[in-house]
């Protein structure tokens, strides 16, 4: 597989990941890290599914554009993804903004890639395949690329159908009976259905194929509209389809004659639980070991995984990482990360347990997120009564309790742990990291505060003059 051969259509195609969105929609778990850094089943980061599409499609020239908290993730690609031969013309890039267009951040998805048009522009391409970070699937991408190709295409669209509940958060394409999308609405308060499925509707999979020059004239245009958000689904695909650019719809399940094509949006809590929990399922059309499709990802050193205490151990349909310990305690349909010690008569029942938690003697955990290195103590409940053991906690619409990284819950909620909590749905700071920017608070005080009071501080340091070398 290494190196990354390819030819025809895709040696032409270079492609971009999607990776600067704040991610709000994933808080906490996106408090110090990008969406495409999240941890999923156990030894993966969100990325790496797209990426192995990538890889297994043969398009092995990858831009991948970060904004936020980009630490993590630049760490994984460095440690994880740094086979492909530099010398072959394949690669994974890093391109954070470079502010070479104006002085501002990414201000959307489509203003992401046009501040990047230098560096993609340098690469040669004649179809950019845009992706995104934070989507759990298999796919290969030349099927795609060729029928672009085909239909002589500005940009093809990648969709798939769905219930008209769920097609209210993604984009909704309308189409004539050659494929070509005639309307496209993103996120529509009423979707548009199909004409022979009155309850599900086509809706974007948030995966594009351009023609490099529609798209490069299509970004110059959008760049100078004050009005846009510059975003590919509200602003850019709406306009290429208004001003007459051939866009077409490529149906996944249908072209790829999959009808149990698995794809999933997990960048809500609730839609990553969901998802975590259904990899759990031998039937549910993911398999992670699928000796044909493997997914590649940056695994550290550990020690095969422990289970002691046979005569009290219940293992009942968990995926158990390297490193884990289980010690008499019982783990059902639970995914247990690297480094993760479960105590003796602990319940561990639904939950994800990212690397480095500690679940304490007789702790029970259900339905609950945990992310790294935190600690249950021993007898604590969470997610089992969500009124009692979800205090301090982020609580989703889904019941879903999410313990933040490396909260310690055996301390007294004063707000001097580590990552955020949530009252009544309001995120909250720790006061720790509130006197680092100066201010003398006891408690929490919320986000938005931290934020302007981050911002300040930044501002007067920039403005402070800089002692001589």
């Amino acid at each position: 597989m290494h190196p990354c051969p390819y030819s025809g259509v895709l040696a032409d195609t270079v492609a971009v990941i999607l990776a600067g969105g704040r991610g709000e929609r994933l808080y906490p778990l996106t408090l110090e890290r990008t969406k495409g850094a999240v941890p999923f089943a156990g030894t993966y980061r969100l990325i790496d599914f797209t990426l192995s599409n990538c890889l297994h499609s043969r398009v092995c020239r990858i831009n991948v554009l970060p904004q936020y908290k980009y630490a993590s993730l630049e760490q994984h690609l460095r440690l994880g993804w740094n086979f492909l031969p530099p010398q072959l013309g394949t690669g994974v890039a890093l391109l954070p903004p470079q502010q070479r267009v104006g002085n501002a951040w990414y201000g959307g998805t489509a203003d992401a890639v046009y501040q990047n048009l230098y560096s993609l522009h340098e690469q040669r391409p004649s179809h950019l395949l845009v992706l995104s970070s934070d989507h759990l699937y298999r796919m290969d991408y030349r099927l795609l690329v060729e029928e672009h190709v085909r239909q002589g295409a500005a940009l093809t669209v990648a969709c798939l159908e769905a219930p008209v509940a769920e097609a209210r958060r993604f984009g909704v394409l309308e189409v004539d009976a050659g494929g070509r999308v005639f309307d496209f609405a993103e996120k529509p308060a009423a979707p548009r259905t199909l004409p022979c499925s009155p309850d599900r509707a086509l809706v974007s999979m948030g995966i594009y194929v351009f023609e490099i020059n529609a798209l490069i004239e299509t970004l110059a245009q959008d760049a100078e509209k004050a009005h846009s958000t510059h975003d590919f689904g509200t602003d850019v695909i709406p306009g290429m389809i208004a001003d007459g650019w051939p866009v077409y719809a490529y149906n996944a399940p249908l072209m790829e004659r999959r009808p149990d094509f698995y794809w999933r949006d997990v960048g809500t809590l609730d839609s990553y639980w969901t998802a975590s929990m259904e990899v759990l399922q031998p039937d549910s059309g993911f398999a992670l070991d699928d000796p044909e499709w493997p997914v590649h990802t940056y695994q550290p050193v550990h020690t095969p995984m422990r289970a002691t205490g046979a005569s009290r151990c219940e293992l009942i349909d968990a995926l158990l990482c390297h490193g884990a310990s289980v010690a008499g305690a019982r783990v059902e349909r639970s995914i247990v990360s690297p480094g993760v010690w479960i105590d003796h008569d602990a319940e561990v029942v639904e939950s994800v347990l990212m690397d480095g938690v500690h679940v304490g003697p007789g702790a029970r955990v259900h339905r609950a997120v945990v992310d790294k290195n935190a600690h249950i103590p021993a007898g604590k409940y969470v997610g089992v009564d969500l009124e009692s053991s979800a205090a301090g906690l982020y609580v989703t619409p889904g019941g879903i309790t999410v313990v933040p990284k490396g909260m310690d819950l055996s301390k007294p909620d004063t707000g001097e742990r580590d990552g955020i909590h949530s009252n009544n749905g309001n995120r909250h700071v720790p006061a720790r990291l509130v006197r680092l920017y100066g201010e003398r608070r006891s408690g929490v005080v919320p986000w938005r505060d931290f934020e302007v009071m981050a911002r300040a501080a930044a501002s007067t340091r920039l403005a402070q003059p800089k002692s001589p070398a």
